[in-house]
């Protein structure tokens, strides 16, 4: 199925508004993170490691919705944490869902199928269920045994009752490009919309450290994947460009201001990934965040990031300015294998 069209033509429209308003940093993707709370303690995941009294805070319904109202992102991402453990997150979906903000519900699915009935089926609503591996792999990464199934029987079980489904895969230094492959051909065959990979980033507070990718280690991992793929059919919610700067044939300077992060803090500075301070207001974050500080060349912690969070965005800005470029990344990535968010 691919992105919707809908879809696409909302994000290329907004892009080629904030264009001509002269808008030289603005965002595609929110991410909001209601909770930092989860059920699971992976292994790569920075993002628990907060004390008892951090991961009892919510965000609540308005200060979601006020978050989407004040970034003008059409596609919303909720993360956390676990977004599923936040009791009003089927208000929180559905008011987003009601301004035509397209959501992306970040789950570990343990707890979809109980919840399933709270939520309707929309044209602005994917399931995003993470997926680091088939069943061995994953239940390690999560460090649960049956995890894997459980999620599979879940992404059936919404399939079947009309949601979009999409997942979430991050890649480590000891993941192999056909261990990849079977689990994309995997998740392929069980009618996913769509895939989102990464190689993960080397977040301090995660418990295994030594397992993140470099920069050399990614490219040649995405490198040999992408051989592997040729010919199958793969759908990334990636644009092109993106998939070609993750096995080395793009270079890219880090847009992070192009999916903004609100949290129980407050707008983390600088991305996602990093919270080296909090602002009250979006309008705060982009105006008096030292951007020219950060990145692969200025800021250690940038180094070996090859994230989508915040580099798709300067990606498909290059594809909207040079669209030509989607020609070349075809020729070389197979463009079959990736159904292109712009």
């Amino acid at each position: 199925m691919g992105i919707p069209a809908k879809q696409k033509v909302r994000i290329g429209a907004h892009i080629i508004k904030q264009l001509l308003l002269g808008h030289q940093r603005f965002p595609l993707v929110l991410m909001i993170e209601p909770l930092f709370r989860c059920n699971l303690r992976c292994r790569g995941c920075g993002k628990i490691a907060y004390p008892e009294e951090t991961l009892n805070r919510q965000l609540s319904v308005e200060e979601c919705l006020s978050a989407s109202k004040e970034c003008p992102a059409p596609v919303v991402s909720i993360a956390g944490g676990e977004p599923l453990l936040h009791t009003d997150i089927p208000r929180i979906v559905q008011k987003l869902v009601a301004h035509k903000k397209f959501v992306y519900l970040c789950t570990n699915a343990l707890l979809a199928a109980n919840r399933i009935d709270e939520f309707q089926p929309s044209q602005y609503l994917a399931f995003n269920v993470h997926l680091d591996g088939l069943e061995e792999r994953h239940d390690a990464m999560v460090g649960r045994e049956g995890v894997f199934q459980h999620a599979v029987t879940t992404i059936r079980l919404l399939i079947k009752r009309g949601f979009r489904v999409t997942t979430n895969t991050t890649l480590y230094a000891d993941e192999t490009p056909e261990s990849a492959a079977r689990l994309f051909d995997f998740l392929t065959s069980i009618g996913v919309e769509g895939m989102t990979v990464a190689p993960g980033f080397c977040y301090p507070d995660a418990p295994d450290q030594e397992n993140f990718l470099n920069r050399k280690t990614t490219r040649v991992l995405f490198q040999k994947l992408f051989e592997i793929g040729r010919g199958r059919k793969w759908r990334f919610n990636h644009s092109s460009l993106y998939l070609d700067f993750l096995a080395g044939h793009q270079n890219y300077e880090c847009a992070p201001w192009g999916n903004p992060t609100r949290n129980i803090f407050g707008w983390q500075r600088p991305c996602y990934l990093i919270n080296d301070s909090f602002a009250a207001t979006y309008k705060e974050l982009v105006d008096t965040t030292k951007w020219h500080r950060y990145g692969v060349d200025k800021d250690p912690r940038c180094i070996n990031c090859m994230v989508h969070c915040g580099f798709e965005p300067t990606a498909v800005m290059d594809l909207v300015t040079h669209p030509w470029k989607m020609v070349y990344s075809g020729k070389r990535n197979q463009s079959h294998l990736a159904k292109h968010s712009v």
